[in-house]
């Protein structure tokens, strides 16, 4: 079993920056798949950028593109997504999920374990 928390999230003005950090415990983090997601209020959870285990692969939605920057560190058991030029549409409770073996980094069904989420604020 994987837990996540997050921390990091905060209230920026906007063309500001943010990094957002998820520590996941357990000994088998390099074989997660990491995903952030986020929710504004009265919106569906969207997808946000993704990093796959080892290889470290990253996807970014493209809304975010340009903007954000998902990275890990399998050492330290931790997945950062570091935003850049934030917007206040970024504005939303962002969350880290976890997975392992195939998944579509896009689906937050395929995920497995999600923290408990960091608010992030961006105001203009």
């Amino acid at each position: 079993q994987v837990q996540l928390v997050e921390a990091g999230g905060g209230l920026v003005q906007a063309g500001g920056s943010l990094r957002l950090s998820c520590a996941a415990s357990g000994r088998t983090f390099s074989s997660y798949a990491m995903g952030w997601f986020r929710q504004a209020p009265g919106k569906e959870r969207e997808f946000v950028s993704a990093i796959s285990g080892s290889a470290g692969i990253t996807y970014y939605a493209d809304s975010v593109k340009g903007r954000f920057t998902i990275s890990r560190d399998n050492a330290r058991n931790t997945v950062y997504l570091q935003m850049n030029s934030l917007k206040p549409e970024d504005t939303a409770v962002y969350y880290c999920a976890a997975v392992q073996g195939r998944w579509n980094p896009r689906n937050s069904y395929d995920y497995d374990h999600w923290g408990q989420g960091t608010q992030v604020t961006v105001f203009s």
